[in-house]
């Protein structure tokens, strides 16, 4: 038997390949190791070669994790927090007052509820850190499902099957134009003087992306035949409805301070009010780590304790 194979592979490469995987991307690895792009290229290909196969296909526009490397992926994992809960253990550490908390969370998203679980959790375990990414409600689920982060805060009109969820708040959203749209000003309008107007649009509501709910919403209300803007930003839509480039949909709650200063105004279509919940999810307990089991169930010792907040 091959001597490399029998002793099992490098510690350090199957931590930068842990990273690769986690990060589906080597320049997202190299950032998230302090390490150089050409290293981490390099570590995986000496994992690839004493392991004699491919584990990620990749080229400059795909990457993807190949069947062996999907494998060694979820051993790795398993792996790697059982070695942080040995070190909890051997320093003595409470469970959860040490580590990392990753999570990836949709844009804009103002929310009391958010605010306090990260007050209370940095009261409780000030020594945890926090890194969030930004992504758009169908690439979080995506992740959660596949194992590259645990926990995710996005935004559906319905759970997402097969995950863990626990559901937040719901999310009221408007239908806004700029003050230099014609229809400014208008204490109401008709679905007919809206529905042939420039729309702006999440770039995501334009791709089928049928888990968020902004296309759901844009299709309910027959808006959206002429788009005018679009962008995986929620901010950047917003500037450009306040810039007069077309109508278009927006988080009530994010948008309040814009209505005050009278950069936007909210056309009331009709008295339904339109929205969707914000869930929290998550992988299963067993996958969690401390950190991320600690930060699920203060979401959920807030949620019983003030469900007006939900």
């Amino acid at each position: 038997m091959d001597a490399t194979l029998q002793s099992g592979p490098n510690w350090n490469l199957l931590r930068t390949f842990y990273a690769i995987a986690a990060e589906q991307s080597i320049t997202k690895a190299a950032r998230r190791l302090g390490v150089s792009q050409p290293s981490v290229s390099a570590s995986l290909q000496r994992l690839e070669a004493q392991l004699k196969c491919q584990l990620v296909y990749r080229d400059s526009r795909h990457f993807a994790l190949t069947q062996q490397g999907g494998q060694i992926y979820h051993e790795c994992r398993a792996m790697f927090r059982g070695a942080e809960r040995i070190a909890q253990a051997v320093r003595g550490a409470p469970v959860g007052e040490s580590g990392e908390v990753r999570y990836q969370i949709i844009s804009n998203l103002a929310s009391p509820m958010l605010d306090e679980i990260l007050r209370l959790y940095h009261q409780r375990h000030p020594s945890v850190t926090f890194q969030s990414e930004v992504q758009n409600s169908q690439n979080i689920v995506r992740s959660v499902r596949q194992g590259r982060v645990n926990i995710g805060i996005c935004l559906l009109a319905q759970p997402p099957s097969g995950l863990c969820a626990i559901r937040l708040f719901r999310e009221e959203f408007h239908l806004f134009c700029g003050a230099e749209h014609p229809l400014f000003g208008r204490a109401s309008v008709s679905v007919e003087d809206v529905e042939r107007e420039p729309f702006i649009s999440f770039a995501c509501a334009t791709e089928g992306a049928g888990l968020e709910p902004m296309s759901i919403l844009r299709s309910g209300m027959r808006l959206g035949s002429h788009i005018a803007g679009l962008s995986t930003n929620m901010e950047e839509v917003r500037r450009m409805i306040a810039a007069g480039l077309g109508i278009g949909i927006l988080p009530l709650m994010s948008a309040e301070g814009d209505i005050q200063a009278g950069a936007l105004w909210p056309l009331k279509i009709t008295d339904e009010p339109i929205g969707a919940n914000v869930y929290l999810a998550h992988a299963e307990a067993s996958a969690l780590t401390p950190p991320e089991a600690a930060f699920v169930n203060i979401v959920q010792e807030l949620i019983a304790l003030y469900p007006d907040m939900t």
